[in-house]
């Protein structure tokens, strides 16, 4: 059986695509006038307003031409600084638990592969759908590909990986804090909010999803 996540601001305290931009800040592989756009775009995704092909496209300008590898040692520093300090623990606890109880851990966030892959890896998922990235001879285009996971879109290529891996939603459960992850939600056969926004909040009172506050 499935145990299904959203990663951003539901198995940890904050957003990765926000903190990867910061970091690239700091670390001079981006420029700090991106940063008042990108939280313009991020208040259009609280809103359940946001393309996210507008919010890539612009958040992937900094790695366009940068190496694959080159990245992924980047990455590996960005998980170490900025997203182990912020997992929560009962996030850690519930993975935890439905290891132990023999659940398929998937990860499904509307984040770039680069960094929901890595991620997941660290918190011990089997397996992540992401936002696929489009490479050419070992160097990022700043361009996507593929169906984006974000709402109907991760029910979408959900939907193909279980029909890939020969598995099924009977039993699932899954946990998110986004209003754009109804879509998610209603597929899964249990569905829980982590903090939940405050749209999120009303549909699951009108579901009866069970509601959780995890902090740090």
């Amino acid at each position: 059986m499935l145990a299904i996540f959203d990663l951003d601001d539901t198995l940890t305290d904050g957003d990765s695509s926000s903190l990867w931009l910061q970091f690239m800040v700091e670390h001079g592989l981006a420029t700090a006038d991106m940063l008042p756009r990108e939280a313009e775009l991020m208040a259009a995704y609280r809103r359940g307003e946001l393309r996210m092909e507008d919010y890539m496209e612009f958040t992937l300008q900094p790695m366009q031409g940068r190496s694959v590898e080159d990245m992924a040692e980047w990455v590996e520093r960005f998980i170490a600084d900025k997203i182990a300090p912020i997992v929560f623990p009962t996030a850690r606890e519930t993975l935890a638990r439905y290891k132990a109880e023999g659940r398929t851990l998937l990860v499904i966030s509307a984040t770039g592969e680069h960094l929901v892959g890595p991620i997941s890896r660290f918190l011990g998922a089997d397996d992540f759908l992401a936002i696929c990235l489009e490479t050419q001879d070992g160097c990022y285009t700043g361009r996507t590909h593929s169906v984006l996971t974000y709402q109907h879109g991760k029910v979408l290529r959900l939907h193909d990986w279980l029909t890939q891996h020969g598995a099924a939603l009977a039993g699932s459960h899954g946990y998110s804090d986004s209003i754009n992850d109804v879509p998610l939600l209603q597929a899964v056969e249990q569905a829980y909010t982590v903090n939940a926004d405050p749209k999120l909040a009303a549909v699951a009172v009108q579901h009866g999803w069970t509601q959780l506050n995890w902090q740090r």
